[in-house]
Formats: structure tokens, sequence, C-alpha cells
């Protein structure tokens, strides 16, 4: 059995624990979100059946990106 972490999971850690420390300004988060996501991206455009219980599905990964276009 593998003791390695699931893909992006550091990241989404990061995010929970941001989140935590700002639970009434969450905005404060954005670019820790981003890292997230971008990581996600990444993931799915390297192997299109990838999985990871840190990223949302593929599609959600897509649009976040559309709409929160740099």
């Amino acid at each position: 059995m593998s003791k390695e972490s699931p893909p992006c999971q550091a990241q989404a850690c990061d995010l929970q624990d941001c989140l935590g420390r700002n639970t009434y300004h969450p905005e404060k988060c954005d670019n820790i979100l981003r890292q997230l996501y971008e990581c996600c991206q990444q993931m799915y455009k390297a192997n299109p059946q990838s999985e990871s219980s840190a990223c949302p599905i593929p599609n959600v990964v897509d649009r976040w990106m559309k709409d929160h276009a740099k």
C-alpha cells in the first residue's frame, strides 16, 4: 500500500488551513484556491483519467479556470 498523498493534496490542505484562519474573509485565500485549481488542471492535462480526492471533476476545474482567468 502506497503512503503517497493524492495529487494536489498539499494545495488542498493549504486551502483548508487558510480558510480556517480566515473564516470571515475567505477571499484572502483566493491565491491558494487558484494554486489548487492550477494543480488539478495540470494533473488532468497530463492524464485525463487521473483522479484525486483533492480535486473537483475536470469540467468543474475547467469552468472555474475560465471564470477566473488572470
